[in-house]
């Protein structure tokens, strides 16, 4: 119950943090030119720009409005899905998961409420890339964080929790406890083997 409240409240918190920086850029960077934002001394790496998306992250499949609102609904019912069956046994799940959930939901509010655009806002100058937001980045580490957590932490379920029908036998530690196990099945009586003479 405690991990499911916390897990809700990360994605609450990191969809309101995606849509806060979103009225900002509205109503600081529409309709300006383009900014220097978090320069490395004089490497100018990155400029605020603001841009209506109509496509998925990174700008992909634009125009498709419908499969862009059906199918990220679709993947974030599967992630909490995953979440509640498989989280208590696979606790990276708790940092991916909710991550690609919140950066779904966030670009998923946009598309429903702003006209199918989505506003990005970040421009990375040291390459040609898609202008892309704080959303894009939670999807993009969430996924990250899932295919470290499927490459090198999934380990195979024992045998025992494979089979369906295994059954835990006690076991003594001293003879004290063995006294207080409970008695075994008893087996039955092996038939005797017919002794066969050969001939002399």
């Amino acid at each position: 119950m405690v991990a499911f409240i916390i897990t809700s409240f990360s994605i609450i918190a990191l969809i309101g943090i995606d849509q806060w920086i979103k009225l900002w850029a509205i109503a600081n960077l529409q309709n300006a030119p383009a900014r220097s934002f978090l320069p490395i001394g004089n490497l100018d790496w990155m400029h605020l720009r603001y841009l209506e998306n109509r496509g998925a992250a990174f700008s992909m499949m634009s125009g498709s409005r419908l499969f862009l609102i059906v199918f990220p609904l679709i993947m974030i019912s599967v992630c909490l899905y995953l979440l509640y069956r498989m989280g208590k046994t696979r606790r990276w799940l708790y940092f991916s998961l909710p991550l690609i959930a919140a950066g779904g939901i966030g670009n998923l509010i946009d598309r429903i409420f702003r006209g199918g655009a989505v506003v990005d806002y970040l421009d990375v100058q040291l390459f040609h890339f898609a202008v892309f937001n704080f959303a894009d980045i939670c999807v993009t580490v969430g996924v990250a964080v899932l295919l470290i957590g499927i490459l090198f932490f999934e380990k195979e379920e024992p045998e025992a929790k494979k089979c369906p029908n295994a059954k835990r036998i006690p076991f003594a530690h001293t003879l004290s406890d063995a006294e207080t196990l409970p008695d075994a099945e008893e087996l039955p009586d092996a038939e005797p083997m017919e002794e066969t003479h050969g001939d002399a």
